[in-house]
């Protein structure tokens, strides 16, 4: 049976005969490994050239050797499944293709590449027919923005922003930036506010300006963003906690069973196949959005605030069809 190939295995196994002084050249590698001895005189020149090995041919031995006994082969065990967790991660990258972070993280992961033994590992088979990765639809942030931003999250400094909310006139704005938040396509901010006195988020796509300030805070103690929108649905919540239940039809029930749409929720059948989905929530902006995106196979059942909100939502919309 002919052995498992990749080189990093090959290499490993080189390393492993010359540390146990068992002194293997070219020809006995090849026989062991069944392949060429041209391949392995490119591992051979991979572990000198590359890694650096202290590695020499012993006339006396007829075999390699190190000159440095404590010479040790850098960590490289790395399997195939993880090898291909590296491609899917590559594949994974190209959906911040465009946005402001991309360029840093190319960098990081080409280096995370360039320490691999083999790089076309990575890339299995034909790369085009394995994964294709869709990226969400994404809002422009201003290179210059996201740059001060991150700065300021990485220094504990004050950020002064000119903040535009959709309709409404620029406001200028310091706030603490303690952590940052990528959903949906979007980047934000969450941070105390010194104009409102309370935490709040930002949208970096609404920033039309950003400065760098002098003055350096500490994160308060009691700050723990899981716990703060452990409750939230989506990006946006609030103080108090809101049960909400919701009707699902037969045919969106199968749908809905498929994802984990809250830490909180539970599922409950009916005997026409229809399902209910209770979730607790501490901010329904988002959660509205969401079910009025089901159309007629969604409707709210409690609590009645949401049912109202929902019933004159659709009203309104219904009213843009039936003109005319």
């Amino acid at each position: 049976m002919a052995k498992y190939k990749p080189q990093h295995a090959r290499l490993l196994f080189i390393d492993k005969q010359i540390r146990e002084k068992r002194f293997p050249n070219c020809s006995t590698l090849a026989e062991e490994w069944e392949v060429s001895i041209r391949t392995i005189q490119r591992d051979l020149d991979y572990l000198r050239y590359e890694l650096n090995a202290p590695l020499e041919y012993s006339a006396k031995h007829r075999g390699y050797c190190y000159t440095e006994e404590q010479y040790q082969l850098p960590a490289i065990n790395i399997r195939e499944s993880d090898l291909f967790a590296i491609y899917l991660a590559d594949k994974l990258l190209g959906q911040y293709e465009g946005t402001p972070i991309y360029d840093s993280l190319r960098s990081v992961f080409s280096k995370i590449e360039d320490s691999l033994p083999e790089k076309v590992a990575t890339k299995p088979g034909n790369d085009q027919s394995l994964f294709t990765v869709f990226a969400p639809f994404s809002t422009v942030i201003l290179p210059e923005v996201f740059a001060t931003v991150l700065d300021c999250l990485r220094t504990s400094t004050r950020l002064e922003i000119e903040y535009r909310r959709p309709g409404a006139a620029a406001v200028r704005r310091q706030i603490d930036p303690y952590h940052g938040v990528r959903f949906e396509g979007d980047w934000y901010v969450v941070g105390y506010c010194h104009l409102r006195c309370e935490i709040r988020t930002f949208s970096l796509a609404r920033m039309a300006t950003a400065k760098k300030r002098k003055e350096r805070f500490v994160v308060p103690e009691d700050f723990d963003f899981r716990r703060l929108s452990a409750s939230q649905f989506g990006i946006h919540w609030g103080t108090g906690e809101v049960e909400v239940k919701i009707r699902f039809t037969s045919g969106a029930a199968a749908y809905v069973r498929e994802r984990q749409w809250h830490p909180s929720q539970t599922l409950e059948d009916s005997p026409d196949g229809s399902l209910v989905l209770s979730l607790t929530v501490n901010h329904l902006l988002e959660l509205q959005r969401w079910i009025l995106s089901w159309g007629a196979m969604a409707q709210v059942l409690e609590p009645p605030s949401l049912v109202e909100e929902v019933r004159n939502t659709v009203q309104g919309m219904a009213g843009f069809y039936l003109k005319g």
